[in-house]
Protein backbone atom coordinates (compact mmCIF):
# COMPACT_ATOMS: atom_id res chain seq x y z
CA UNK A 1 0.00 0.00 0.00
CA UNK A 2 1.51 3.50 -0.97
CA UNK A 3 2.19 6.07 1.85
CA UNK A 4 2.02 9.35 0.50
CA UNK A 5 2.60 11.47 4.34
CA UNK A 6 3.38 10.64 6.98
CA UNK A 7 3.67 11.91 10.64
CA UNK A 8 6.56 14.51 11.38
CA UNK A 9 9.87 13.16 13.31
CA UNK A 10 10.16 16.16 15.32
CA UNK A 11 8.27 19.39 15.85
CA UNK A 12 8.94 22.69 17.30
CA UNK A 13 8.97 26.75 17.56
CA UNK A 14 11.46 28.85 16.88
CA UNK A 15 11.45 32.42 18.41
CA UNK A 16 12.67 35.34 15.69
CA UNK A 17 14.53 38.47 16.65
CA UNK A 18 11.31 40.35 16.69
CA UNK A 19 9.85 37.79 19.48
CA UNK A 20 7.96 35.54 17.15
CA UNK A 21 7.47 32.30 16.97
CA UNK A 22 7.90 30.40 13.96
CA UNK A 23 6.08 26.80 13.99
CA UNK A 24 8.18 23.65 12.02
CA UNK A 25 8.13 19.97 11.23
CA UNK A 26 10.91 17.58 10.23
CA UNK A 27 10.70 14.62 8.97
CA UNK A 28 14.04 12.14 7.52
CA UNK A 29 17.36 12.31 9.75
CA UNK A 30 18.53 15.31 11.47
CA UNK A 31 22.00 15.51 9.98
CA UNK A 32 20.52 14.92 6.94
CA UNK A 33 20.82 17.61 3.49
CA UNK A 34 17.85 20.20 4.61
CA UNK A 35 14.77 21.19 2.61
CA UNK A 36 12.36 23.38 3.26
CA UNK A 37 8.98 23.17 2.52
CA UNK A 38 6.82 25.86 1.88
CA UNK A 39 3.18 24.08 1.67
CA UNK A 40 -0.09 24.76 0.26
CA UNK A 41 -3.08 26.85 0.81
CA UNK A 42 -3.88 27.11 4.53
CA UNK A 43 -2.03 23.91 5.09
CA UNK A 44 0.08 23.71 8.53
CA UNK A 45 3.49 22.11 9.10
CA UNK A 46 1.83 18.67 9.52
CA UNK A 47 1.30 17.56 6.05
CA UNK A 48 4.93 16.59 4.74
CA UNK A 49 5.24 14.52 1.45
CA UNK A 50 7.78 12.09 0.63
CA UNK A 51 7.53 9.36 3.19
CA UNK A 52 9.89 6.54 3.14
CA UNK A 53 11.79 8.76 0.49
CA UNK A 54 14.03 11.36 2.28
CA UNK A 55 15.14 8.47 4.65
CA UNK A 56 16.09 6.92 1.07
CA UNK A 57 17.81 10.35 0.08
CA UNK A 58 18.92 11.22 3.42
CA UNK A 59 16.90 14.43 3.17
CA UNK A 60 15.86 16.43 6.70
CA UNK A 61 12.96 17.73 5.27
CA UNK A 62 11.47 21.00 6.99
CA UNK A 63 8.10 22.41 6.57
CA UNK A 64 7.30 25.61 8.23
CA UNK A 65 4.14 27.29 9.50
CA UNK A 66 3.78 30.70 7.69
CA UNK A 67 2.99 33.73 9.97
CA UNK A 68 -0.97 33.22 11.65
CA UNK A 69 -1.04 29.67 10.55
CA UNK A 70 -0.74 26.76 12.91
CA UNK A 71 1.49 27.69 15.74
CA UNK A 72 3.32 30.66 13.44
CA UNK A 73 2.75 34.17 15.55
CA UNK A 74 0.78 36.52 13.25
CA UNK A 75 2.39 39.19 11.05
CA UNK A 76 -0.44 41.44 9.97
CA UNK A 77 0.59 43.44 6.54
CA UNK A 78 3.54 40.93 6.03
CA UNK A 79 5.29 40.53 2.85
CA UNK A 80 7.01 38.21 0.77
CA UNK A 81 10.86 39.49 2.01
CA UNK A 82 9.54 39.53 5.29
CA UNK A 83 8.81 35.49 5.19
CA UNK A 84 12.40 35.40 3.35
CA UNK A 85 13.70 36.95 6.15
CA UNK A 86 11.71 34.34 8.65
CA UNK A 87 13.65 31.61 6.59
CA UNK A 88 16.70 33.03 6.76
CA UNK A 89 16.81 33.20 10.68
CA UNK A 90 15.00 30.19 11.00
CA UNK A 91 18.24 28.65 9.02
CA UNK A 92 20.68 30.27 11.55
CA UNK A 93 18.51 28.39 14.42
CA UNK A 94 18.05 25.53 13.24
CA UNK A 95 21.48 25.03 11.50
CA UNK A 96 19.90 24.58 7.85
CA UNK A 97 22.75 26.71 6.39
CA UNK A 98 21.23 27.51 2.87
CA UNK A 99 18.44 25.28 2.20
CA UNK A 100 17.08 23.83 -1.09
CA UNK A 101 13.45 24.93 -1.02
CA UNK A 102 10.32 23.36 -2.51
CA UNK A 103 6.98 25.51 -3.06
CA UNK A 104 3.91 23.75 -3.41
CA UNK A 105 0.67 25.78 -4.86
CA UNK A 106 0.32 28.85 -2.56
CA UNK A 107 3.17 28.13 -0.84
CA UNK A 108 5.41 28.78 -4.94
CA UNK A 109 5.45 32.10 -4.48
CA UNK A 110 6.83 32.15 -0.89
CA UNK A 111 9.47 29.94 -1.87
CA UNK A 112 9.95 32.13 -5.26
CA UNK A 113 11.02 34.84 -2.62
CA UNK A 114 13.20 33.14 -0.64
CA UNK A 115 15.04 32.14 -4.06
CA UNK A 116 15.12 35.74 -5.33
CA UNK A 117 16.54 36.81 -1.83
CA UNK A 118 19.25 34.57 -1.68
CA UNK A 119 18.23 32.33 1.05
CA UNK A 120 17.70 29.68 -1.18
CA UNK A 121 20.42 27.12 -2.72
CA UNK A 122 18.25 26.02 -5.18
CA UNK A 123 14.52 25.69 -5.56
CA UNK A 124 11.57 22.63 -6.96
CA UNK A 125 8.09 24.33 -7.55
CA UNK A 126 5.75 21.53 -7.32
CA UNK A 127 2.37 22.28 -9.13
CA UNK A 128 2.66 26.49 -8.16
CA UNK A 129 0.30 29.05 -8.08
CA UNK A 130 1.08 31.10 -11.03
CA UNK A 131 1.38 34.62 -11.37
CA UNK A 132 -2.84 35.12 -12.35
CA UNK A 133 -2.59 38.73 -12.49
CA UNK A 134 0.21 39.04 -14.68
CA UNK A 135 -1.69 40.93 -17.95
CA UNK A 136 -0.53 37.14 -19.82
CA UNK A 137 -3.27 35.63 -18.52
CA UNK A 138 -5.88 39.34 -18.14
CA UNK A 139 -8.04 36.52 -21.02
CA UNK A 140 -7.18 32.81 -19.84
CA UNK A 141 -9.00 33.26 -16.11
CA UNK A 142 -12.54 32.40 -15.46
CA UNK A 143 -14.63 34.33 -14.55
CA UNK A 144 -14.50 33.90 -11.19
CA UNK A 145 -10.87 34.19 -10.95
CA UNK A 146 -10.79 37.24 -12.67
CA UNK A 147 -13.21 38.99 -10.24
CA UNK A 148 -10.84 37.68 -7.45
CA UNK A 149 -7.81 38.94 -9.06
CA UNK A 150 -9.29 42.44 -9.79
CA UNK A 151 -10.94 42.69 -6.64
CA UNK A 152 -7.04 41.82 -4.57
CA UNK A 153 -6.03 44.60 -7.44
CA UNK A 154 -8.44 47.21 -6.66
CA UNK A 155 -9.07 46.30 -3.20
CA UNK A 156 -6.82 44.58 -1.15
CA UNK A 157 -7.86 45.60 1.76
CA UNK A 158 -11.41 44.26 0.88
CA UNK A 159 -10.00 41.23 -0.44
CA UNK A 160 -8.26 40.08 2.28
CA UNK A 161 -11.54 40.59 4.25
CA UNK A 162 -13.07 38.23 1.81
CA UNK A 163 -10.53 35.65 1.86
CA UNK A 164 -11.02 35.63 5.61
CA UNK A 165 -14.12 34.44 5.86
CA UNK A 166 -12.96 30.53 4.53
CA UNK A 167 -12.41 27.96 6.83
CA UNK A 168 -10.74 24.51 6.73
CA UNK A 169 -14.37 22.95 5.55
CA UNK A 170 -14.57 25.58 2.39
CA UNK A 171 -10.74 24.95 1.90
CA UNK A 172 -11.34 20.94 1.87
CA UNK A 173 -14.91 21.06 -0.41
CA UNK A 174 -13.12 23.25 -2.97
CA UNK A 175 -10.02 21.07 -3.36
CA UNK A 176 -12.88 17.46 -3.64
CA UNK A 177 -14.63 19.37 -6.13
CA UNK A 178 -12.14 21.07 -7.85
CA UNK A 179 -9.58 18.02 -8.42
CA UNK A 180 -9.84 15.02 -11.21
CA UNK A 181 -9.74 12.18 -10.33
CA UNK A 182 -5.79 10.88 -10.63
CA UNK A 183 -5.87 13.53 -7.56
CA UNK A 184 -8.61 12.52 -5.70
CA UNK A 185 -6.71 8.90 -5.80
CA UNK A 186 -4.32 10.46 -3.41
CA UNK A 187 -6.66 12.88 -1.65
CA UNK A 188 -8.72 10.38 -0.38
CA UNK A 189 -6.73 7.75 0.64
CA UNK A 190 -8.11 7.17 3.82
CA UNK A 191 -4.47 7.91 5.32
CA UNK A 192 -3.69 10.76 3.37
CA UNK A 193 -7.40 12.36 4.05
CA UNK A 194 -6.48 12.35 7.93
CA UNK A 195 -3.26 14.21 7.63
CA UNK A 196 -4.64 16.84 4.56
CA UNK A 197 -7.58 17.62 6.97
CA UNK A 198 -5.60 17.66 10.18
CA UNK A 199 -2.97 20.28 8.65
CA UNK A 200 -5.58 21.99 7.14
CA UNK A 201 -7.79 22.51 10.78
CA UNK A 202 -4.38 23.47 12.16
CA UNK A 203 -3.82 26.34 9.35
CA UNK A 204 -7.39 27.83 10.60
CA UNK A 205 -6.51 27.04 13.93
CA UNK A 206 -5.74 30.65 14.41
CA UNK A 207 -8.53 31.83 12.37
CA UNK A 208 -8.47 32.56 8.55
CA UNK A 209 -6.30 35.89 8.98
CA UNK A 210 -3.24 34.32 7.94
CA UNK A 211 -4.27 32.25 4.94
CA UNK A 212 -6.38 35.67 3.90
CA UNK A 213 -2.68 37.23 4.27
CA UNK A 214 -1.03 34.48 1.81
CA UNK A 215 -4.02 34.82 -0.82
CA UNK A 216 -3.87 38.56 -1.38
CA UNK A 217 -0.26 38.06 -1.40
CA UNK A 218 -0.58 35.35 -3.62
CA UNK A 219 -3.11 36.59 -6.20
CA UNK A 220 -1.86 40.09 -6.80
CA UNK A 221 1.22 41.34 -8.72
CA UNK A 222 4.23 39.53 -7.71
CA UNK A 223 7.09 41.91 -6.74
CA UNK A 224 9.84 39.50 -7.68
CA UNK A 225 12.84 40.30 -10.37
CA UNK A 226 12.15 36.37 -11.54
CA UNK A 227 14.79 37.19 -14.21
CA UNK A 228 17.42 38.04 -11.66
CA UNK A 229 17.21 34.44 -9.54
CA UNK A 230 20.09 32.93 -9.88
CA UNK A 231 19.72 29.42 -8.29
CA UNK A 232 18.60 26.65 -10.26
CA UNK A 233 14.54 26.28 -10.30
CA UNK A 234 13.02 23.12 -11.43
CA UNK A 235 9.01 23.35 -12.34
CA UNK A 236 6.67 20.51 -11.83
CA UNK A 237 3.30 20.53 -13.35
CA UNK A 238 1.19 17.44 -13.63
CA UNK A 239 -0.80 17.70 -17.10
CA UNK A 240 -4.15 17.35 -16.25
CA UNK A 241 -3.72 20.12 -13.70
CA UNK A 242 -6.38 23.19 -14.22
CA UNK A 243 -6.39 24.34 -11.01
CA UNK A 244 -2.70 25.94 -10.44
CA UNK A 245 -1.03 27.79 -13.46
CA UNK A 246 -3.23 28.74 -16.84
CA UNK A 247 -0.46 27.09 -18.73
CA UNK A 248 1.45 25.07 -16.63
CA UNK A 249 3.91 27.16 -15.70
CA UNK A 250 5.12 27.72 -19.85
CA UNK A 251 5.37 31.42 -19.11
CA UNK A 252 7.10 31.38 -16.01
CA UNK A 253 9.54 28.99 -16.89
CA UNK A 254 10.65 31.59 -19.36
CA UNK A 255 10.58 34.48 -16.49
CA UNK A 256 13.44 32.71 -15.02
CA UNK A 257 16.65 31.87 -16.99
CA UNK A 258 17.47 28.76 -14.80
CA UNK A 259 14.57 26.94 -14.98
CA UNK A 260 14.08 23.70 -15.73
CA UNK A 261 9.64 23.29 -16.96
CA UNK A 262 8.67 19.18 -16.55
CA UNK A 263 4.84 18.21 -17.38
CA UNK A 264 4.12 14.73 -16.08
CA UNK A 265 1.79 12.99 -18.22
CA UNK A 266 -1.09 11.71 -17.16
CA UNK A 267 -1.32 13.52 -13.77
CA UNK A 268 -2.75 16.14 -12.04
CA UNK A 269 -1.96 18.44 -9.15
CA UNK A 270 -0.92 15.65 -6.26
CA UNK A 271 2.75 15.68 -7.88
CA UNK A 272 4.19 16.11 -4.37
CA UNK A 273 2.39 13.25 -2.83
CA UNK A 274 3.17 10.81 -6.12
CA UNK A 275 6.87 11.85 -7.79
CA UNK A 276 8.39 13.14 -4.06
CA UNK A 277 11.15 10.65 -5.42
CA UNK A 278 12.31 12.39 -8.62
CA UNK A 279 11.15 15.63 -7.71
CA UNK A 280 13.80 15.55 -4.48
CA UNK A 281 16.43 13.45 -6.43
CA UNK A 282 16.55 16.51 -9.42
CA UNK A 283 16.55 19.31 -6.07
CA UNK A 284 19.05 17.72 -4.46
CA UNK A 285 21.42 17.41 -7.75
CA UNK A 286 21.01 20.56 -8.62
CA UNK A 287 21.89 22.28 -5.21
CA UNK A 288 24.62 20.29 -4.59
CA UNK A 289 25.89 21.68 -7.94
CA UNK A 290 25.30 25.07 -7.01
CA UNK A 291 27.71 24.75 -3.86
Amino acid sequence: MTVFADEPARLGESRLSDGRLLGWAEWGPPDGVPVVLCPGAATSRWLGFGAGVVEALGVRLVSVDRPGLGVSTPAPGRTFSDFAGDIRQLGVLRGLGRPAVVGNSQGAPFALACAEEGVASALAVVSGADEVAAPEFASALAADLRGLVEQTAYDPVGAEEFFAGFSAEAMWGMVMTGSPGCDLAVYQDPDFAVAYRRALDEGFVQGAAGYARDTVLAMGRWPFALDEIDVPVDLWYGERDTSHSPDNGALLATRMPGAHRRVVPGTGGALLWTHAEPILTSLLGKASADR
